[in-house]
Parts: C-alpha cells; sequence; structure tokens
C-alpha cells in the first residue's frame, strides 16, 4: 500500500537538509561565502498576481488561445508550447485554460496523455507547466478545478513540473564547494538564495495531496536542478569576464584554429544524430530517441516560429566535429541537446558553438540562458561531475526547481505505471 501524503511529507521531512522547510542555516561544514539571501519571486514565475480570490474554472481552449496567453508571460518552456504535442508520437493532447467569472483566460496549459489500452485510463503529464501564478496564496483555487477537469478525462494520475525557483547556488559557492574534497554532493551546501514563493508552493502543494519524488535527487523526466548564465542588464563584454579562464581559452582557440559556427538546417539533422550517439556512448548515456524524433521536433518547433529551434554546428576542415541546438520563448534561452565528435576535440568546437549560441541568445533579448540539467555530485573522481565543472566555467548559478509532482487518482493504476516508466523513458 502506497504511504498516505501525510506520511510521505513527514518522511521527506526528516530527510530534508536544515535550509529547505526550516529556518535557514548554512552549515558549518559547508565550504561557501556570503549570506543566503531570499528572493520573493521567480524568473520562472508566469502570471502576475491577482489581487482578488476569483473562483476559476478549467476548460478545454484552443493551441492558438494558448499560444496568445503565453505570448503575455516573459517566457514559457518549450515544453508547453503547442507544437511540443506534435513532436510526441504516442500521446494525445488538449491545450486547456483557467478562466475567472469574466471569462478572461487567466492560465493555461499543454496537456499530455499517454493511455493505457487494457482499461482507457490515461496518464495525464504537464512538462514545466501548468503556466499559472505560482505566487498565489490559494493553489487549490489553480489545482482542484485542474484535478477535475482532469478526472472526467479518465486520468489516473495526473504529474506537473512548475518551473519555479526554490533554491540557488552561485558560481562562487560551487566552485569553492568542487575545491573541497569532504563535500561530494550539491545537496549538503547551503544556498545563496532562496525563493520564499516556491518554498511556500511546495509547501501547498504537500498539504493538498501532491507528492513530490525526492530533492534534489528526485527521478523526474524534466530536470529538476538546471544551470542558469544570467544575460539580462549584462553586455557580452561583461558575459564574457565572466567566463574563467579555460572558457576563454578555449573559445579564443577554436577561433585562431579556424573552427567555423554556423547554423544548420532539417538536412543537417543526421549529422547532428550521428554525434548524437558517439556522445552517448562515449559518456555513458542513452537518451533513447530516433532520429525521426528529432525531425519532428525540428519541424514542428521551427514552423511555429523561427527561433523556437535552432541547430548550430561547428566544422573545421569541412568536417562537422559539434552540433547542439537552442530554443527560445519569450526572454529565455534554453542550451536543450549537445553533441560532438570524439576526435580533434583539442580544437574545442563546443566551447564555439557556445559562445555562439549565448551572443545570439543575448542580441534576441533573453534575460537567462538555460544550459539545462546536470548531475549533483560534486566528488571530482566522479566523472559525473564533469558537466557541472564545465558548467560552472560560464560564472553562472545552478537553481533547483519545484520540480515534478504527481497527483494519484487511482493508485494501484498509477503504480504499475510507474514501474513502467522506470522502464522506459516516455517524454
Amino acid at each position: 500500500m502506497a504511504d498516505s501524503p501525510a506520511a510521505s511529507d513527514a518522511s521527506e521531512r526528516r530527510r530534508a537538509k536544515p535550509w529547505e522547510w526550516s529556518r535557514l542555516k548554512p552549515s558549518r561544514s559547508t565550504p561557501m561565502t556570503g549570506q543566503i539571501s531570499r528572493h520573493p519571486s521567480s524568473p520562472h514565475s508566469s502570471p502576475q498576481p491577482r489581487p482578488q480570490q476569483d473562483p476559476f474554472e478549467v476548460l478545454t481552449i484552443t493551441p492558438e488561445l494558448h499560444a496568445d496567453y503565453i505570448q503575455t508571460l516573459p517566457s514559457a518552456s518549450f515544453l508547453q508550447c503547442p507544437s511540443w504535442a506534435q513532436v510526441k508520437a504516442g500521446w494525445e493532447s488538449e491545450t486547456i485554460g483557467w478562466t475567472d467569472r469574466t471569462g478572461t483566460i487567466v492560465g493555461s496549459a499543454l496537456v499530455l496523455y499517454r493511455t493505457i489500452r487494457a482499461t482507457g485510463h490515461r496518464f495525464a503529464y504537464l512538462p514545466e507547466g501548468p503556466l499559472i501564478d505560482w505566487s498565489d496564496g490559494d493553489l487549490s483555487r489553480w489545482l482542484d478545478p485542474l484535478v477535475s477537469h482532469l478526472r472526467e478525462r479518465r486520468a489516473f494520475a495526473v504529474r506537473i513540473g512548475p518551473a519555479v525557483d526554490l533554491h540557488r547556488w552561485n558560481a562562487p559557492t560551487l566552485k569553492s564547494a568542487l575545491r573541497h574534497d569532504e563535500v561530494l554532493d550539491l545537496g549538503d551546501v547551503a544556498p545563496d538564495e532562496v525563493n520564499d514563493n516556491g518554498v511556500a508552493a511546495a509547501e501547498q502543494l504537500r498539504s493538498l495531496g501532491w507528492r513530490s519524488s525526492g530533492r534534489l535527487t528526485r527521478a523526474s523526466v524534466q530536470p529538476a536542478l538546471i544551470f542558469e548564465l544570467p544575460l539580462a542588464n549584462r553586455s557580452l563584454d561583461d558575459i564574457w569576464r565572466g567566463f574563467n579562464k579555460q572558457w576563454r581559452h578555449s573559445i579564443r582557440k577554436a577561433e585562431r584554429e579556424g573552427v567555423a559556427v554556423s547554423l544548420g538546417d532539417g538536412q543537417d539533422l543526421p549529422a547532428f544524430y550521428t554525434l548524437l550517439k558517439v556522445t552517448q556512448e562515449r559518456d555513458g548515456f542513452d537518451l533513447g530517441r530516433s532520429l525521426g524524433y528529432y525531425q519532428r521536433q525540428y519541424d514542428a518547433l521551427s514552423a511555429e516560429h523561427p527561433e523556437r529551434m535552432a541547430l548550430y554546428l561547428a566544422r573545421h576542415s569541412g568536417e562537422t566535429l559539434a552540433a547542439h541546438t537552442m530554443n527560445i520563448v519569450g526572454d529565455r534561452a534554453w542550451y536543450h541537446l549537445g553533441a560532438s565528435a570524439s576526435h580533434r576535440r583539442q580544437l574545442c568546437p563546443s566551447h564555439a558553438v557556445q559562445w555562439q549560441m549565448i551572443r545570439d541568445a543575448h542580441r534576441a533579448g533573453c534575460a537567462t540562458y538555460d544550459m539545462r540539467g546536470f548531475n549533483t555530485t560534486l566528488d571530482t573522481t566522479d566523472r559525473r561531475s564533469g558537466l557541472l565543472r564545465w558548467k560552472v566555467g560560464t560564472g553562472g548559478r545552478a537553481v533547483e526547481l519545484l520540480g515534478e509532482w504527481d497527483y494519484p487518482l487511482n493508485r494501484s493504476l498509477y503504480h504499475a505505471f510507474n514501474l513502467y516508466l522506470a522502464s522506459r523513458r516516455l517524454v
């Protein structure tokens, strides 16, 4: 029998670090400088707080209305764009909206459904959504009608992924932690900043019966821990000076050696996919995606907006040595996927691509360059720590998001489906 939400909450509180759910106290053993600060709002927060406590209704809306609502926000995850539904073969989709008593849309979401053929029940997934006011002191007026709507769609479980900040670790703190052999995991390092709205939202989710799969190490589909490079109110010279010596040296070396970076198109996806397979074998991971998946992704997102997905290629002497993708929605850019050859790495093609993508994101007016996830290990003898060390070289920051939360409506089906998800990467 599954634990009750109350039991799960008590268990997770016992495992939580001191700064996660109680008063903030830096660990004495944690190598860090400065003080923990609180920031009341998150750059991922979507709408502005509404002063009146309107009752909301959740309705099916057209993809066009959902896209129009996204346009009113500073940004939203590309996984919430209507075009993402076209990428997900084998999933059904629905776009929904929250309306107030005047009929005004005050929130929206893309919902993906995976149907169990034997029973007709559905798993409802809102990747990095919904796009609602997560700073609201009463999230039940948003989430209760959502659950009711999805229950009518025969959902046996609902998974949401609020893109709301919880904690931030700045580059000096991360660099200090990586230099100390006794600190082996980011979960043991007190954050520099805490988002009060995010902490309050997590508390509300727990009280409403939603389940998180854990802190930092949560086994979610989308990363709960990401790395950001702030671009807002910074010149390209400021960003360049924020890079460490290795990044600056690698970018200059790629330029000296004649590595050329250019925008590719759909015809270059086979070359990207070949490099991705090389990267997966070299680095010991498998995304489980076919070339067709990336072709659908490129076609669907590019058709929705020219900046929604771009493919960057680094070439030398006619050979493609690195290929990375970037997505832009509003004032946020994502470095989504990266692939590189295992030879001629001394030419630093990936650094060249990254510098071009960062410059293009800056020119597009993006406030943040999101470098996506990384492993929490800080153990320098563990190869998985290399990705964080590479990203820290940009001078950016690590951010823990609220992450993914589940609401089981049929516990037996929910448990069985979780076992199925563990065996396959579906999303």
